[in-house]
């Protein structure tokens, strides 16, 4: 080794920390590529008596060098951190195992048991992964902690070598009496993919002790999404959940909601940048009503979230006494919407909890409105499509449908004729069979309950026994729509906001032909007891900020309108 190398050593290594048992070399540049190099580093290792951590970060070490300093570890029994992100810049890829090999048996054969273990910013691939699965898999890693692999490029084959290492670690861990609890797992920007979540969510479900989920832009969408949110449901300790720059859209959105519904303490909640748009959002607004109680900051950033729905989401919040920020920025608000949010957060003595929403993305264009009107033909079956991925999320999630009790019973034929074909004759036909509508609507099924509501309200007009008898329907089928969870009364509404024309769905949901009585309907049932307030609140909201969808109906629209506002004025 020259002597100017060995001088430049010897200056870095005078700026090693040490202290309260950690040997620190972070950020000095080493250039260790073999047994020489690294002489100087394995020296004070050996000398340093009760080492509980080693941080190499920010040098980059050889597999020679590796394989020297392995040596050193073999008799630091006590070890149990270990930061070695960014360590091998420069290096072959093919390298990296090797040393992560080197290390990793070394740590075994110590028999150390480690709390922390941090190899982020490591470019090493799948192969790297197996460079470090055998280590995961041993007795010194049962007591690990604190797992970080962000940025390291394992990509889906590398997830699941991952996530097998972490079940087998766990069971091997539960075999001996103390199971693996693991509580804080990075690994953001690693192509994960769905593959490489869906085996991942099946470790998470396993172990689940997780406090800390960070996984942001893995190229994830909602079939990796919904896996996810099967594996947090069972991590009850939940208290950060970052998955940022993924693709949720409604069906990931919808399965994420269900999930945070059993989840009491989540604190902070990074959905930005992942598609969760307006129906998402107003399924996490009904979450936020009914659960998290002690959130204290959710992002929402860049969802495409238009005006109405970001102002459902602020109103959601004003019973969160430790939330601390909401971010809305980079949504579809425009000006006007910026302003009312912020108004409306203001109103809630929230104001300084607000995101900048400086890089709003202005009201969403037009040119998409026309899409419902294109293919009709297949709108049904997307809609029947709809229904049934609904029904696989709520499965999925393990969330009970709202009619616990049994079956629905088969439909008689009359109730399915006034279906297929509605009349007023026909329902004043079908006399106390009426009720049996009731059984007809599941919340867990929104299109199809949102079409029979609206079919029963388009017979309401100007005969008094008609109308009579479609009010006494209409009760009983709301009243049990909006008698369960929130996030299903909310998904029941929002697809009937979408069916009038108040809101922009995903797909290619056909909108309904409005008549004045299905708006009087709706008049009367926001005034009963069975409509909460909150719900009212939706559709004001909704309602007033797209009250042109409404105007072949222009007089039951203001008969609505100001049968809400009298609601909402009445809850402040």
């Amino acid at each position: 080794m020259a002597s100017d190398d060995i001088a430049q050593l010897a200056e870095a290594l005078s700026k090693t920390h040490v202290g309260d048992g950690e040997l620190s070399y972070k950020g000095l540049g080493l250039k260790l590529d073999n047994a020489e190099s690294a002489e100087e580093l394995v020296r004070e290792i050996e000398q340093h008596r009760g080492l509980r951590a080693l941080r190499l970060e920010g040098n980059t070490v050889g597999v020679e060098a590796a394989q020297t300093i392995a040596k050193a570890l073999e008799s630091k029994d006590l070890l149990q951190r270990c930061y070695w992100s960014d360590m091998f810049t420069g290096r072959l890829r093919s390298e990296i195992p090797t040393a992560l090999r080197s290390l990793g048996s070394a740590l075994m054969r110590a028999g150390a048991r480690l709390t922390e273990l941090d190899l982020s910013d490591n470019a090493f691939g799948p192969d790297g992964v197996k460079g470090i699965e055998q280590l995961l898999k041993s007795p010194s890693c049962h007591t690990l902690r604190e797992l970080r692999l962000n940025n390291c490029g394992m990509g889906i084959g590398g997830g699941k070598i991952l996530a097998e290492a972490l079940m087998d670690c766990h069971r091997q861990s539960s075999a001996l009496g103390a199971p693996f609890r693991l509580r804080v797992f990075v690994a953001g920007r690693n192509r994960l993919e769905n593959e490489g979540a869906r085996a991942l969510a099946k470790a998470f479900q396993l172990i689940g002790s997780l406090e800390e989920v960070h996984m942001p832009q893995n190229g994830i969408n909602y079939a990796g999404v919904m896996a996810l949110a099967s594996g947090m449901r069972h991590n009850p300790e939940l208290r950060v959940l970052n998955l940022n720059d993924n693709t949720f859209t409604k069906k990931g959105t919808l399965a994420m909601a269900q999930a945070l519904r059993h989840l009491r303490n989540v604190q902070v909640i990074n959905f930005g940048d992942c598609l969760v748009r307006s129906e998402g959002a107003i399924a996490l607004a009904a979450v936020l009503r009914e659960g998290l109680p002690i959130l204290q900051e959710i992002n929402l950033s860049f969802g495409e979230i238009t005006e109405a729905a970001a102002l459902v989401v602020a109103q959601a919040i004003v019973d969160k006494p430790h939330m601390e920020k909401v971010d809305l920025n980079g949504n579809c608000l425009g000006e006007e919407g910026c302003e009312a949010l912020r108004e409306t957060m203001e109103h809630m003595d929230k104001g300084d909890m607000l995101a900048s929403l400086s890089d709003d993305e202005g009201e969403p264009d037009d040119e998409d409105e026309e899409d419902d009107d294109d293919d009709e033909d297949d709108a049904s079956d997307d809609c029947q499509d709809e229904n049934e991925e609904y029904g696989g999320i709520v499965k999925e999630n393990g969330l009970n449908r709202i009619d616990d009790g049994p079956a629905k019973p088969e439909s008689s034929a009359e109730i399915m004729s006034f279906l297929s074909c509605p009349s007023a004759e026909k329902l004043l036909q079908l006399g106390e069979m009426r009720t049996s509508l009731q059984q007809q609507v599941d919340a867990a099924e929104p299109h199809k309950a949102a079409d029979v509501f609206l079919k029963i309200g388009s017979l309401y007009a100007e005969d008094l026994e008609v109308n009579t008898a479609v009010l006494e329907t209409i009760d009983a089928v709301l009243k049990k729509l909006l008698s369960g969870p929130a996030l299903q009364s909310y998904c029941f509404l929002s697809t009937l906001l979408i069916m009038m024309g108040l809101l922009k769905g995903e797909g290619k949901m056909k909108k309904a032909l409005l008549v004045p009585g299905q708006l009087l309907c709706l008049e009367h049932a926001v005034q009963q007891e069975y409509f909460p307030q909150h719900h009212a609140s939706l559709l004001h909201t909704f309602l007033s900020k797209n009250s042109e969808a409404l105007k072949s109906c222009s007089s039951a629209s203001e008969r609505l309108s100001s049968a809400l506002e009298k609601m909402c004025h009445d809850q402040h």
